[in-house]
């Protein structure tokens, strides 16, 4: 369930007092203080996953408190998460002070008392996405996630990277999932986190098997992602760059009913698939297309784009544009939107 709010809904002198109160509701009681509270514009898009919400927020300049006293009224007991799209993010807790520029994320826990203040490049609005989870649905030693709060994580490398990603790709989604979809978006989001935590602590072995194997799944399919051009991309190649064996490998996505090679040459396909229909791309030949994306043997690639789509590159590529040109947007007719697997 998706809810979004906005302070521009209410008079301007009661924005601020507009937006405290959500805070306090649809996240942990606290206190705020801004200089842009006579008309205070901001906004949230909250995302319910159940156990776990994820929020994009958008507001200007603020400090905000938590003290004790509001922590003895109200505990969630859980971490929050916040990364920063834009403008920094200082949080005071347990003795750390930390700083988190834009790019970076920053965790801290609603059951001891914070300090934090946000700010933006002069006086402009800040931004980022924040998350909050159970401490108990975190498979780590609270003791040593506690030594990471006030601590900065980082969001660009990494599995920290493969987070900050995610997070990206949730708070951008129309909300049109499932109860059973949101079981599952929690699963990815909370491993995740923990794997970045478990990093940081240098403490991956105590990470659960299934969450070791999980995260490693995104980031081979990360790594796939970044690497569909280059035409050496293999399993083998795969494997070596994440340590593990080839053997190793292939379990991991057989027992998701994939196999390396069938996902890599599926997404290639699909790149192709889009690429061909999209008339920026209408100056360069097929089989340059292909191989922008690592298909560089040419009736290798013809054959597979018609056994997935149902008709040869070339043709695909006309009807589109005979398509395009009608001023429809429908697919091509005899054309699949995805490719068989």
């Amino acid at each position: 369930m998706i809810t979004e709010f906005r302070t521009s809904v209410v008079p301007a002198v009661e924005r601020f007092d507009y937006w405290h109160g959500m805070m306090n509701d649809t996240m942990v009681p606290n206190r705020l203080r801004s200089d842009h509270a006579p008309d205070f514009r901001a906004q949230l898009r909250l995302m319910d996953l159940g156990a776990v919400q994820v929020s994009g927020l958008r507001y200007p300049p603020l400090e905000t408190y938590r003290p004790a006293k509001l922590i003895r009224r109200s505990d969630p007991e859980s971490y929050q998460l916040m990364l920063n799209l834009r403008g920094s993010h200082r949080i005071l807790q347990g003795g750390h002070d930390t700083a988190g520029a834009a790019g970076e994320m920053v965790l801290y826990d609603t059951s001891r008392p914070w300090h934090g203040w946000a700010e933006g490049a002069a006086g402009s609005a800040i931004s980022g996405i924040m998350v909050q989870v159970p401490r108990a649905l975190l498979p780590l030693p609270q003791d040593g996630v506690r030594s990471l709060t006030a601590a900065r994580l980082s969001g660009g490398t990494g599995v920290g990277g493969l987070l900050a990603c995610f997070l990206k790709q949730l708070i951008g989604h129309d909300g049109s999932y499932t109860p059973a979809d949101a079981v599952r978006l929690t699963t990815v989001l909370v491993d995740l986190l923990a794997a970045v935590c478990a990093h940081h602590l240098e403490a991956e072995r105590l990470l659960p098997l299934e969450t070791q194997h999980h995260t490693l799944f995104l980031r081979v399919r990360a790594f796939i992602e970044h690497h569909l051009a280059d035409p050496e991309l293999t399993p083998a190649a795969v494997a070596a760059a994440h340590n593990v064996s080839t053997r190793q490998l292939y379990r991991l996505f057989q027992t998701r009913g994939l196999t390396v090679a069938g996902w890599i040459r599926r997404r290639r396909l699909e790149n192709c698939h889009r690429d061909l229909a999209d008339p920026r791309h209408d100056h360069r030949p097929v089989q340059a297309v292909a191989a922008r994306w690592g298909l560089t043997d040419k009736a290798h690639f013809s054959r597979l784009f018609r056994a997935a789509y149902g008709m040869p590159p070339g043709d695909y590529r006309r009807v589109a544009q005979n398509a395009g040109r009608e001023g429809t947007e429908r697919q091509p007719d005899g054309a699949r939107d995805q490719p068989r697997r």
